[in-house]
């Protein structure tokens, strides 16, 4: 058996991360006992991911268009427009 080691997604701390039941969908959920957040490890939606969250912010910062940032990053516009209004 091999031990994975997870990291939290929001504070990086890799100790005091648990297993904390599983989303709707069957996927394992973490929590962090440092910062009391959950997460999952990998996101099934790509809209779902920190990462390309932070990319649309920055490519409607940037001048991109809702359209062009969604075709690009492959999510719905909906969704672009949705972080946009959230920055």
């Amino acid at each position: 058996m091999v031990l994975e080691a997870v990291s939290c997604k929001h504070c990086g701390q890799t100790q005091h991360v648990k297993r904390y039941g599983t989303t709707r969908a069957g996927t394992q959920r973490y929590r962090c006992f440092d910062c009391g957040r959950t997460f999952v490890q990998t996101y099934t939606h790509k809209a779902r991911d920190p990462s390309v969250k932070e990319q649309i912010t920055q490519m409607v910062l940037n001048g991109a268009g809702i359209r062009d940032t969604a075709r690009i990053l492959g999510v719905n516009r909906n969704t672009v427009s949705a972080q946009f209004k959230k920055k």
